[in-house]
């Protein structure tokens, strides 16, 4: 557990380095989301019940002025989420990445550049309580630390951490270094909930998943397992998004859906969800996914979350 870096020695380096740059080469492109394995869980698949301490102080009082790389929003129950960069200046996802896109399809965009794009999470207070969805880069770049400073929230005060899927951008920050350099957790109180069959897949069926193994042993004695159609702690539906990994999901609350990698590209894909990313494992799941997502959100009028999405991380 405390050799986190080396068993990365496992993954290419400069496919980490891709995974989280802010602008991608095709190459980097190519190599990174193989890095980025998921991982899954134990077999104890009951959703454990959380119990609720008793309301922070700190959860309580913190107001969030304006911090660049964040934005709040009041929920229709009243719940705040505030979405935070967590990867560093501008991101744009090259044209190699979208290989379904035909070349007249993706030049009708007009962005030669690349599709703009961010590493994001998002943190939402609900009934006085913290829940953080995804945890991000953490030592490879991430800006979630800082930022959650920033905001005056301490790592200590968030309770819990619901995962959308684990590739390495999504449970990196979920690691770090303590005063002897050792592996420790990051959010030392807060119960870690990731999906059953995304556990499952990444423990037993997919290779180069040393980082994922490592980082849920690390949350072993905190780690809840849910199935798709649970509702878990603070009324959090979770729902089946699989396709971009074996248990990617998403998670609706109130009038906020965190659709996770539902999208790389969302000026690409937002009239074309038929269109994946290479990163996506089964991209006709993929597809099927995205379209039904994306048209539930709309049905329901419901605002997204989205870990690639453009600054500032929404979308109607």
């Amino acid at each position: 557990m405390n050799k986190f870096f080396a068993i990365l020695g496992t993954i290419s380096l400069s496919m980490l380095v891709a995974a989280c740059s802010d602008t991608k080469t095709a190459k980097e492109t190519a190599t990174a989301k193989t890095a980025g394995v998921e991982t899954a869980a134990p077999a104890n698949t009951a959703v454990a019940e959380y119990e609720t301490p008793a309301a922070d102080a700190s959860a309580g009082s913190a107001t969030f002025a304006q911090v660049e790389g964040t934005k709040t929003i009041t929920l229709s129950n009243g719940a705040t989420v505030t979405w935070i960069q967590d990867n560093t200046g501008n991101k744009l996802n090259p044209r190699s990445l979208f290989s379904d896109a035909s070349d007249s399809l993706y030049n009708s965009l007009n962005m030669p550049d690349g599709i703009p794009a961010s590493v994001s999470t998002f943190l939402v207070k609900v009934d006085g309580k913290y829940i953080l969805f995804d945890a991000g880069l953490g030592a490879f770049g991430g800006q979630l630390m800082s930022r959650l400073a920033a905001l005056g929230v301490n790592p200590d005060s968030i309770r819990l951490v619901y995962l959308t899927h684990f590739h390495v951008d999504h449970i990196s920050g979920l690691v770090a270094k303590d005063e002897t350099g050792n592996d420790t957790k990051a959010f030392k109180n807060a119960a870690v909930y990731a999906g059953k069959v995304e556990y499952d897949a990444w423990m037993n069926d997919i290779p180069k998943n040393d980082l994922q193994k490592n980082i849920m042993a690390l949350y072993k004695d905190s780690l809840h397992l849910f199935a798709f159609g649970d509702t878990l702690p603070h009324g959090v539906l979770a729902m089946d998004a699989v396709g971009h990994t074996p248990g990617h999901t998403a998670f609706q609350l109130a009038n906020l859906l965190i659709v996770g990698d539902l999208m790389h590209g969302y000026a690409l894909q937002k009239d074309h969800p038929e269109i994946n990313s290479n990163y996506d494992m089964d991209k006709p799941k993929s597809a099927e996914s995205r379209k039904r997502i994306m048209q539930y959100a709309s049905d329901n009028k419901l605002l997204m979350a989205g870990m690639h999405l453009p600054p500032p991380g929404f979308a109607e």
